[in-house]
Order: structure tokens, then C-alpha cells, then sequence
């Protein structure tokens, strides 16, 4: 694969192992599997069909680090399996015993979201404490099978954008144990919103009334403790849509008659909806992010452009990289080719 001193990684779904092209492995660094669950205090990855994919893409890509990630929205076991001593334990020997049953490089956590509850999951306050020692228990056992294998193996962790992980976590000591974080920077507005604004913006806009941005994200972790080098921030390889939007502003920053639900994915928008079927796409300078607008329906993004700013702010703020959810949502691999681009 071509060297870089930066991470591209990419989420690719368990389904999609077998499409995911020789090329587009070449341009990644990391390549986190989509998902592993937890059951009775440990990972399972019984659900998943195509993990025999891996064997043939660590014999043609052995520089690529694959990581199984673990969990996702909706997905728990975390908090009961943090909550005790016991409970760790398990975890973190089924955390070895995956990377011992397949070609995996380590572990990424999807923990939707450490002492909140609202993706349907299991909480409690105590997540906060019990979070850093899940991470510690594991990246102990995975250190000690490192050591009998004369190998590092990765922890990392996917984490929401915003000020509730910080307060919900303790980023300072929980880093320590991990590798890099990679902040969940996209669905910064949506599904919970009626009022239109971009979901994965570098910046945050004059006029936006929710002040998150990639940019304001990557602060919050840096004054929590997370060393620069350590965050990776998040690109997104689909669109959310508002509908019934007041025709002002191009649509941007208005209370529409829907919230932000998920869109149509980048190879959808690139062939029916940029500047097609009556959608025009503009740009915000002040958020260096992109978006559409019919007179209606207002639509938010990321593509080249875009994701070339967020490149260059890695390497302005001497970041460790972009990851991006999810490689089947485009097809036409521009996005991936612009971050290639952009890292280089």
C-alpha cells in the first residue's frame, strides 16, 4: 500500500467485505469491520458472514491494519459488561480470542454512547469510571498477547462529537489506552433536528444556532485531555435531508417540516441529485461544507471539496488523520480518491 504518515480509515460493513476493491484498500490505512456485538459480557462475531474475505485481504494488503468494530447505534452490552470487575474480564478475553480466530489488528469500540441511553442501549452513571477500566482491562490483555505474538495490536474507539461524550467519559485517562480516537464528526445534526444545517461541517457558520462543528469537536477532546496526535476526525460518505423547507437562504438554517433523517448516499447524490433534477448545489465558505437545495427538500454532505479542507485542517492542526462511515455508500470512490488526494 502507499505510505503515509496520516490514517485514512474507512468503515466497511460486514456485507460488503467481498466488494470493497484492491484499489480502495490501497488508499486506506486502517479498516474498521462493521460490527461486532456484545453478548454476556463479550464480543461475539458469530452474526457476521464474511470474515473468511479478511484472510485474502491481509495476504494482498498485509499494511493494512483491520480492526473489528465493535457495537454501533442500538447496540449494547457495554455498560452491564463495564459494570463489573468480572464483566471486564470477559470482555477483554473475548477481545483476544477475536483476534486470535481472525486476521484482525485489533479492536475498535462503538460505544453509543458511554452513561446515555438514548440509542435503546443500557446506562448508567457509572459509565464514565466504568468506560476508562474496560478500555485499560482490554488494552492489557491485548498488550500480553502482543507480547506473545512480537506484535502490537490497535484499541481504538469511535466517539460521539460533542460535549455529552466529553461529559460522559474521562477522555484524559481513557486515551492513555488507546491508540487514537476517532470523533464521530457527522449526524452533528439530524435526526434529532427540524431546524436545516450541515451534518459534518468543518466549521461552524455565522447565523447556526447548534455551534458544533468538526473544528469545535476536535477543541472539546483537545481541553479533555486527548493529545492532537491522537484524533482522527470523521468524513461522511452519505447525506441527511430536510423536507418542507421555507424557499430562504438557499434552505440553510430553517425549521423545516421534517427532521434531518438519513439522505441518499454520495452514489445516489452524485448521480441524480448534484446540480440534477433540480437540485443546485452551494457552498458555505465560513463551514467549508456543501449542500443542496430545490425550493423544498435541503440536503447535507460531504464531497471533494469538503473533504479536501478537512485534509488540509488535519495537517494544519497536526491531527492523526480522517476516517469516514461507510465505503459502500459510495460507489463512484471520488470521496475516498479526494481523501487519498488530500492526505498525501
Amino acid at each position: 500500500m502507499t505510505k503515509q504518515s496520516y490514517i485514512a480509515a474507512g468503515y466497511v460493513g460486514d456485507a460488503n467485505l467481498a466488494e470493497i476493491t484492491p484499489e480502495a484498500l490501497n488508499k486506506l490505512t486502517h479498516m474498521n469491520v462493521a460490527f461486532g456485538h456484545v453478548r454476556d459480557d463479550a464480543i461475539t462475531t458469530a452474526h457476521l458472514k464474511n470474515l473468511e474475505q479478511l484472510t485474502i485481504i491481509k495476504r494482498d494488503h498485509p499494511d493494512l491494519c483491520v480492526l473489528l468494530s465493535v457495537g454501533g447505534w442500538s447496540a449494547g452490552g457495554f455498560s452491564e459488561a463495564a459494570a463489573t470487575e468480572a464483566g471486564r474480564r470477559s470482555m477483554a478475553e473475548s477481545a483476544v480470542r477475536v483476534i486470535k480466530a481472525h486476521p484482525f489488528d485489533g479492536i475498535d469500540l462503538d460505544w453509543e454512547y458511554p452513561c446515555y441511553g438514548e440509542a435503546g442501549i443500557g446506562a448508567s452513571p457509572a459509565d464514565r469510571d466504568n468506560f476508562t477500566l474496560l478500555l485499560k482491562e482490554i488494552r492489557e490483555a491485548l498488550d500480553r498477547q502482543g507480547e506473545l505474538d512480537g506484535r502490537h495490536y490497535w484499541l481504538t474507539i469511535a466517539a460521539g462529537a460533542d460535549q455529552y461524550y466529553v461529559d460522559g467519559t474521562e477522555m484524559a485517562e481513557a486515551q492513555r489506552y488507546l491508540d487514537f480516537v476517532q470523533l464521530m464528526t457527522y449526524d452533528m445534526r439530524g435526526g434529532f433536528q427540524i431546524l436545516t444545517g450541515h451534518h459534518t461541517n468543518l466549521y461552524t457558520p455565522t447565523g447556526d444556532l447548534f455551534r458544533i462543528s468538526a473544528d469545535a469537536s476536535v477543541n472539546l477532546f483537545l481541553q479533555a485531555g486527548v493529545p492532537r496526535e491522537k484524533i482522527v476526525i470523521g468524513a461522511a460518505f452519505y447525506s441527511r435531508m430536510w423536507q418542507q423547507v421555507p424557499n430562504r437562504n438557499q434552505g440553510l438554517h430553517q425549521m423545516a417540516g421534517t427532521t434531518g433523517g438519513y439522505g441518499p448516499d454520495f452514489t445516489k447524490l452524485a448521480a441524480h441529485y448534484i446540480d440534477k433534477n433540480g437540485y443546485v448545489r452551494y457552498w458555505d465558505e465560513e463551514a467549508r461544507a456543501p449542500y443542496l437545495f430545490n425550493g423544498d427538500t435541503f440536503i447535507s454532505y460531504d464531497d471533494e471539496q469538503s473533504i479536501g479542507c478537512k485534509c488540509d485542517y488535519v495537517k494544519a492542526r497536526g491531527l492523526a488523520g480522517i476516517m469516514f462511515w461507510e465505503f459502500a455508500c459510495d460507489r463512484t470512490h471520488r470521496l475516498l480518491d479526494a481523501m487519498h488526494r488530500g492526505l498525501r
